[in-house]
């Protein structure tokens, strides 16, 4: 969809991403970052006109555990809230919708995820079909490497085209403080590793890892008041596949590319591109479905290579690529945020910043 309407990223948080956080709750987890965030636009807790979270009752291991989290927004008084079972991109969406159509000028975004404390292979069988796939417990690799042996047979990629990728991401990921990887040898010492799941080897597969982020939104001159350089939604966009992995084309993301139409992201190029694509193969797909050519530099940040919590990393693309237009890097960038199997739901979101007179 787009809109004329204005409105922005003005400040972007996140954690260190780490293996494990067992020293902290989430809620602890969480507080450092929506501070960060507010702090940055001046502003305190429960002082946004709106407030949206993301985040799995599944990876926290019991029912409505983003209550919790709650005491961490300050919900007293009483704020506007809502809350996705999804990653964090859609709480953007869904708080950008609202200031799209509601009086509301300010907008809180935050979500996160510890998959530390499980087997988060296993946790994701729980979004499959649950009566033909779910009971035969394919976990979210070995789904990954069904995807990636069909990008291969297509010859559409092939194994060390995929440990560049890796490479390349993770070299990216040595200027960025909150990356749980960072630097790699190249894409020789990474083709000797062994196999995880054929085709895909250890630096295929994102790490698993905490970490929590937030976002703020605002509108029109109030984004102004608040950022120097804000990052305008141009258009923001999500589909879904099929539910079924036996009717997809695993080589394509149909979803991926209705959504950037809707988005606007073919109408003039862009120079930066935050793709969450879990696992190698995935930017393989994603690249083609996004019409990105060499010209785009793609996850500057490492990606969710160098940093995969789950339930946060789609929102982190979006906030890394407005935070590229804060910091005059970028002036036209694309964000995608994917959930679910084999890139099964997919969001695109175009940003752009403005030069003021």
């Amino acid at each position: 969809m787009r809109y004329s309407n204005d409105v922005a990223i003005v400040a972007f948080a996140q954690t260190d991403h780490l293996r494990s956080t067992a020293e902290v709750s989430e809620v602890e987890m969480l507080i450092p970052v929506l501070r960060s965030a507010l702090g940055q636009v001046g502003l305190e807790a429960g002082e946004t006109d709106f407030t949206c979270s993301g985040s799995s009752d599944y990876l926290a291991g019991r029912a409505f555990s983003f209550t919790m989290a709650l005491d961490g927004v300050g919900a007293w008084p009483p704020v506007s809230e809502s809350h996705v079972e999804m990653d964090g991109a859609w709480a953007l969406y869904e708080a950008w919708v609202e200031l799209l159509t509601r009086e509301s000028g300010t907008a809180l975004v935050y979500s996160y995820g510890k998959s530390s404390p499980g087997e988060v292979r296993d946790v994701l069988t729980r979004q499959l079909d649950p009566y033909y796939v779910a009971p035969l417990w394919p976990d979210s690799v070995s789904l990954a490497a069904l995807q990636a042996q069909a990008l291969i047979d297509a010859g559409d990629t092939d194994e060390r085209e995929l440990a560049g990728i890796a490479a390349r991401s993770r070299t990216a990921a040595a200027d960025n403080p909150h990356a749980q990887l960072r630097g790699s040898p190249g894409p020789g010492p990474l083709l000797a590793e062994d196999y995880l799941v054929q085709p895909l080897r250890k630096h295929d597969v994102p790490p698993v890892g905490d970490g929590a982020a937030a976002v703020v939104l605002a509108t029109g001159d109030t984004a102004r008041r608040l950022c120097a350089r804000p990052a305008w939604i141009r258009g923001m966009d999500h589909r879904i596949e099929a539910h079924s992995l036996g009717v997809r084309d695993l080589t394509d993301s149909p979803s991926t590319r209705l959504a950037a139409e809707g988005a606007g992201a073919f109408d003039r190029p862009v120079d930066t591109a935050e793709l969450h694509a879990p696992f190698t193969s995935q930017e393989v797909v994603l690249r083609k479905a996004l019409r990105l050519d060499s010209s785009v530099r793609v996850n500057p940040s490492g990606g969710p290579l160098a940093a995969n919590p789950v339930m946060a990393a789609g929102l982190i693309r979006l906030g890394e690529a407005a935070a590229r237009i804060h910091r005059g890097q970028s002036d036209r960038a694309l964000a995608h945020a994917t959930s679910g199997p084999c890139l099964q739901q997919n969001l695109v979101a175009v940003l752009e910043g403005e030069t003021r007179p």
